[in-house]
């Protein structure tokens, strides 16, 4: 698969042959969904809880007379049913973690990038070499590639003045290549790879 590889200022400057392996799958959503999950469970902080019974303040004296008050005989101010009480089986601090092998994850990584490719959605460009590295030029350089939304991976480490000025623009990301993940592609518009990133990523599945 051929694709031209382009300036920030929207010039061809060559182009690059993409490996089918990587970026020319048939995308499955069951794996895309299966990564996003797992991606998102993970992040979940899993901090929610509630008061239990031996949280809460409350006599465990009898505090009815056995006979001849009308109701039952209890015992606990701190069951569920009285005002002040626990919470019955209420959420506890916990990992909403689960498991996802390293292939798996591997594979759903290039179904992701393939899923970009065949959609058209995917862009190449030189370097992330910015002039001034002002937002207001970089904005201007987004505008002639047609970039709103965007994820835009380098190569091992990020151009520091066009991290910068990317910083500034809502609803565009920038990350390293070792950074790249399946959730961040799909949910940005476009994709833009460095020539360094495309290099690095076909080492890494090689």
């Amino acid at each position: 698969m051929k694709l031209d590889i382009k300036t920030l200022d929207d010039k061809s400057v060559g182009s690059v042959d993409l490996d089918e392996k990587i970026f020319g799958l048939d995308p499955r959503a069951d794996i895309l969904h299966r990564c996003v999950r797992y991606q998102l469970a993970k992040r979940q902080a899993g901090t929610h809880a509630t008061l239990g019974r031996s949280d809460v303040r409350g006599t465990t004296k009898k505090f009815v007379k056995q006979k001849g008050s009308g109701g039952a005989r209890h015992g606990n101010k701190k069951v569920n049913i009285f005002r002040g009480g626990a919470k019955s089986f209420g959420p506890t601090p916990r990992s909403h973690a689960h498991d996802l092998t390293k292939k798996f994850r591997a594979l759903g990584l290039r179904h992701a990038l393939s899923a970009k490719a065949k959609a058209d959605e995917l862009i190449v460009i030189e370097d992330t070499s910015s002039a001034d590295g002002k937002t207001k030029s970089l904005i201007a350089q987004f505008a002639k590639l047609g970039l709103n939304k965007a994820l835009v991976v380098d190569g091992a480490e990020v151009n520091e003045s066009f991290g910068r000025a990317a910083s500034n623009i809502p609803e565009v990301d920038v990350l390293p290549v070792q950074g790249i993940n399946v959730y961040d592609i799909l949910r940005r518009d476009k994709l833009v790879l460095t020539k360094a990133a495309v290099e690095a990523l076909e080492a890494r599945f090689k």
